[in-house]
C-alpha cells in the first residue's frame, strides 16, 4: 500500500470507557471510517508505562491525578492505520462538548474523557512504541481498501 495509507495512530480507551462498556461503540466508529485495526490489547497499565506515555505533561498540575486515573482500571490500547488517520482520529475524538464526537457523545466529565488519541504522526510513533512491541502490530491487507480509497 502507498505510505500515505499506512499512517498509524494510537488510541487508548481509558478506564472509564472499559468500565462503562463503551469499547464496541468506540471501535465501530473507527471501522465505519474505514480505518484498519492493526493492534489491540487489554491491560492494566502500570505507573511506569503511564508516566512514559504522558512524560510531556509531568509538570502540569493535573498530572498526578491523570496517572492515578490511567492506572485505576483496565485500558484498551489500539493502533489504527489509514489515510490521514492521526488528523481524522483527533477530529473524531473531539472534546467533551462537541456533539457527534467520541468524547462529546460518550464522556460525562472533562477528566473522564473516554479515549486518548495521538496528536501528531511523530507523537503516534513514540506512543505506539510505549504500548506495543513492533511484532505486535499485524500487517494485513484489507479486502475493502479499493472501495474505501479508490486504488
Amino acid at each position: 500500500a502507498p505510505p500515505a495509507l499506512q499512517e498509524k495512530t494510537l488510541v487508548v480507551a481509558k478506564p472509564d470507557a472499559v468500565q462503562r462498556r463503551l469499547l464496541g461503540d468506540i471501535i465501530q466508529r473507527f471501522e465505519r471510517r474505514g480505518f484498519q485495526l492493526v493492534a489491540m490489547k487489554l491491560l492494566q497499565a502500570d505507573r511506569r508505562l503511564v508516566e512514559q506515555h504522558y512524560e510531556q505533561l509531568r509538570l502540569k498540575p493535573f498530572y498526578p491525578a491523570l496517572v492515578a486515573y490511567m492506572t485505576s482500571g483496565p485500558v484498551v490500547a489500539m493502533v489504527w492505520e489509514g489515510y490521514n488517520v492521526v488528523r481524522c482520529t483527533r477530529a473524531m475524538v473531539g472534546d467533551s462538548s462537541a456533539v457527534g464526537t467520541i468524547r462529546g457523545d460518550l464522556s460525562v466529565h472533562i477528566t473522564r474523557n473516554v479515549v486518548h488519541a495521538s496528536d501528531s504522526v511523530e507523537t503516534a510513533q513514540r506512543e505506539i512504541g510505549c504500548w506495543f512491541q513492533r511484532d505486535e502490530l499485524v500487517a494485513w491487507d484489507s479486502r475493502d481498501r479499493d472501495s474505501i480509497y479508490g486504488l
